[in-house]
C-alpha cells in the first residue's frame, strides 16, 4: 500500500494530470492476458485494454519475445534516413491485410499522427483543402485532428481550430438528430452529407474522415449501408474516403478492420492502438497513386517505424491470425451482447446496448426521455472495479459503459464480466 501511495504522490508532484477528471484508484504492477494486477496484489479482469490497445492480451509471450530479440539487434536508426528491414516487412504485411488496393504505408508513433498525415496526403493528392467529418467523432489531440473531431468536450479551451472543416451528423441511431427510426429513416444522416457538401463547404473538399466504428463518441456502429452511401456522395464530389481505424482496427470488431463490415474500400486508412499490442506505433496506408503525391520535404517522422515497435506489430498480426482472435472477438461479442440485451429488458437504467465484436457500449439513462445518466455510469464503473472488473466510461454525454477487453477473453471470463456488470447495474438502478 505504501508503494501505491508513493506513486500517487509522485504523480501529484511531478506529472501534469489536471486534464484528467479522476484516476482509477489502481496502481498497476503487472499484467498478463486479460488480467491486470495492482501493487496491492488485487487482480482485475481488464475490459478496457488500455483504451483498446492490448488486443492480443497483456504481455503476450510471442509479441514480447519479438520485441526483446529486436532490442538486442537495433533500437533506432531513423527509418526515413536509412533502409530498415522491419518497417519494410511490416508495410508489406499491412498491404496484405488491409482491404482493397491499399498498399503504401507511412509510420509514425500515434493515432493522431496517423490521421494528421493522412489528411496532409489527401490534400496533397487532390490539390484541395477542405475536410468533412462527423459529429461525435474523435480523431486525436493535435490541432488538425481536434479540428475534425466533432466533440465539444474534447475541443474546449484549445481553439481557434483549422478552417475548412465541416461536420455531418453521426449515425447515432439511439439519439437520431432527425428524430427518425432506423427501420424507416432511409439513412437520412448519410444522405445529409450531400447537404453538408452543398451548403457548408466551398466545393474544395479533399477528404471525408470517418471512424469504422465511432469509439469516444459512445461506441456508435454505423447502420447497414451508411458508409456505402457516404462514400458514393463524397466520391461523386471528387473527395477521398479516409477510414480512421485507430481504435476499431486489428480484430476489435470481429474483422481485422471495422470498415470490412461494409462494402467500402477506403482510399486511405489510419491505424494505431492495437497495431503493436502496446508498443508505440501509428501508420496510415493508401493506394500507390495517392501515396506518391508526397514530394521531398513534405512529411517525416524521427521515431516513426521504430524497429522494436515494428517487430512487435509483425508478431501481433501473426498472433491475431494464428490464434483465431478475430473469430473469438466475434463469438465473445455475441455472448456478451446477448446477455446484456436480455438484461436491458428488465433494467430501465440501460437505454441502449450496441457495438460489434468486443467493442461494446451500454448507454445509461435515468428516464424514458433518455436523460443521460453520467453519474450512474461512474458509480457502475466503481462497483465493477471493486468486484474486480475494469470497464471504461465515455461517450459524448459521459453516460456510456465501454467494454473493450483483450480479444483473448474466454467464455468463462466473459460470463464473469456480465455477472459483475449486471449486478452493478441492478444495484445502481435501485439507488
Amino acid at each position: 500500500m505504501q508503494d501505491q501511495q508513493d506513486t500517487k504522490a509522485l504523480y501529484d508532484e511531478y506529472m501534469i494530470t489536471t486534464m484528467v477528471a479522476g484516476f482509477e484508484p489502481v496502481t498497476v504492477d503487472q499484467a498478463g492476458g486479460v488480467e491486470m494486477v495492482g501493487e496491492d496484489g488485487k487482480r482485475y479482469l481488464d475490459c478496457f485494454s488500455g483504451i483498446s490497445v492490448v488486443n492480443c492480451g497483456h504481455n503476450h509471450p510471442r509479441i514480447v519475445e519479438a520485441a526483446k530479440q529486436q532490442l538486442d539487434k537495433l533500437v533506432h536508426c531513423c527509418t526515413y534516413i536509412y533502409y530498415s528491414p522491419l518497417p519494410a516487412r511490416l508495410a508489406k504485411r499491412l498491404a496484405e491485410i488491409t482491404p482493397g488496393e491499399l498498399q503504401k504505408s507511412f509510420f509514425g508513433n500515434s493515432g493522431a499522427e496517423a490521421v494528421e498525415g493522412a489528411i496532409r496526403l489527401a490534400k496533397q493528392h487532390t490539390g484541395r483543402q477542405e475536410l468533412v467529418s462527423l459529429t461525435h467523432s474523435f480523431h486525436g489531440r493535435t490541432a488538425a485532428t481536434l479540428s475534425i473531431t466533432g466533440n465539444r468536450g474534447r475541443k474546449k479551451n484549445s481553439g481557434p481550430y483549422m478552417s475548412g472543416v465541416a461536420h455531418a451528423p453521426a449515425p447515432y441511431c439511439y439519439r437520431c438528430p432527425f428524430g427518425l427510426k432506423p427501420d424507416s429513416c432511409d439513412l437520412a444522416c448519410a444522405q445529409y452529407v450531400e447537404e453538408v457538401l452543398k451548403y457548408q463547404t466551398a466545393g474544395d473538399v479533399a477528404a471525408f474522415v470517418g471512424e469504422g466504428l465511432l469509439g469516444e463518441g459512445g461506441i456508435l456502429p454505423p447502420p447497414t449501408g451508411y458508409y456505402e452511401t457516404v462514400a458514393e456522395i463524397i466520391r461523386r464530389d471528387g473527395a477521398l474516403f479516409i477510414a480512421d481505424e485507430v481504435q476499431s482496427g486489428f480484430g476489435r470488431t470481429g474483422k481485422m478492420f471495422a470498415i470490412e463490415h461494409t462494402d467500402v474500400e477506403p482510399d486511405l486508412m489510419c491505424m494505431a492502438k492495437g497495431i503493436a499490442n502496446g508498443m508505440p506505433l501509428g501508420a496510415f496506408i493508401s493506394r500507390p497513386e495517392i501515396a506518391d503525391a508526397f514530394t521531398p520535404g513534405d512529411h517525416l517522422s524521427t521515431f516513426g517505424g521504430n524497429p522494436v515497435s515494428c517487430a512487435a506489430s509483425l508478431a501481433t498480426i501473426d498472433v491475431l491470425e494464428s490464434e483465431g482472435l478475430l473469430a473469438n472477438a466475434a463469438e465473445r461479442g455475441e455472448q456478451i451482447m446477448g446477455r446484456l440485451k436480455t438484461f436491458q429488458e428488465k433494467c430501465p437504467l440501460v437505454g441502449d446496448v450496441r457495438g460489434r465484436g468486443l467493442m461494446l457500449g451500454l448507454e445509461l439513462v435515468s428516464d424514458k426521455q433518455k436523460t443521460p445518466a453520467a453519474k450512474q455510469a461512474g458509480e457502475v464503473r466503481r462497483r465493477c472495479r471493486e468486484a474486480g472488473v475494469l470497464v471504461g466510461v465515455g461517450g459524448s454525454l459521459g453516460n456510456v459503459i465501454r467494454l473493450q477487453p483483450p480479444l483473448t477473453i474466454t467464455a468463462d471470463q466473459a460470463e464473469k464480466v456480465c455477472d459483475v456488470l449486471t449486478s452493478a447495474l441492478t444495484e445502481v438502478a435501485k439507488g
